[in-house]
């Protein structure tokens, strides 16, 4: 693809496990390699939830810098979080975590934030991108529905847009689509474009 001849010269690797990061970054036509680091992901008490997901995205990408990165090689590394009445929820410890979780989400507005880092050996860059997702009312029975059925435990704020809840449950998304399912495929591309 000519737009990102720039990108020939580097061994991509995208450091997600998630599934949808990865069907999303095939789908702007990237190859690439997953390669996965185990990182703490705690982050400073204090700070701003804005400041949270691309906090951890470069501690993501600084596992790999210790071990000396090769010239030709790229690391990309994301991180999502789901931030409702300035609350930073996760991904849910069991069913009634991912139960309190979607209750507090229903009926309201949350903010869904993904911090991206794109690391070589020269340089770089990270940024971060917020979409808003409105929740219709969802009640008990479409909730444990969706629980039982699907699987909310490997996802923040225990949903996944693309599946079962969003079509049912999402009324609007202000902001990036894919940046709701963990990787901002639009903004992705252009510092990739210019990287």
């Amino acid at each position: 693809m000519m737009m990102l001849e720039n990108l020939k010269k580097f061994n991509i690797i995208l450091a997600s496990k998630s599934p949808r990061r990865q069907d999303l970054l095939k789908g702007i036509g990237i190859d690439f390699q997953i390669l996965t680091k185990d990182v703490d992901e705690s982050y400073p008490e204090r700070m701003s939830v804005f400041e949270v997901a691309p906090y951890l995205s470069v501690k993501k990408a600084k596992a790999f810098e210790e071990n000396e990165l090769p010239d030709n090689y790229m690391v990309i590394t994301a991180d999502t979080i789901v931030v409702v009445d300035d609350k930073i929820l996760g991904k849910p410890k069991d069913a009634d975590d991912a139960r309190r979780m979607l209750r507090l989400m229903s009926g309201k507005k949350h903010s869904v934030i993904t911090g991206v880092t794109i690391l070589t050996k020269e340089k770089s860059k990270t940024f971060s991108v917020t979409s808003k997702v409105s929740f219709d009312v969802l009640d008990e029975e479409e909730i444990n529905y969706y629980i039982n059925n699907y699987k909310p435990m490997d996802k923040a704020g225990a949903y996944g847009v693309q599946e079962w809840i969003g079509y049912i449950g999402v009324n609007y998304v202000e902001g990036s689509y894919f940046n709701v399912m963990g990787l901002p495929t639009q903004k992705l591309y252009q510092m990739l474009k210019c990287f």
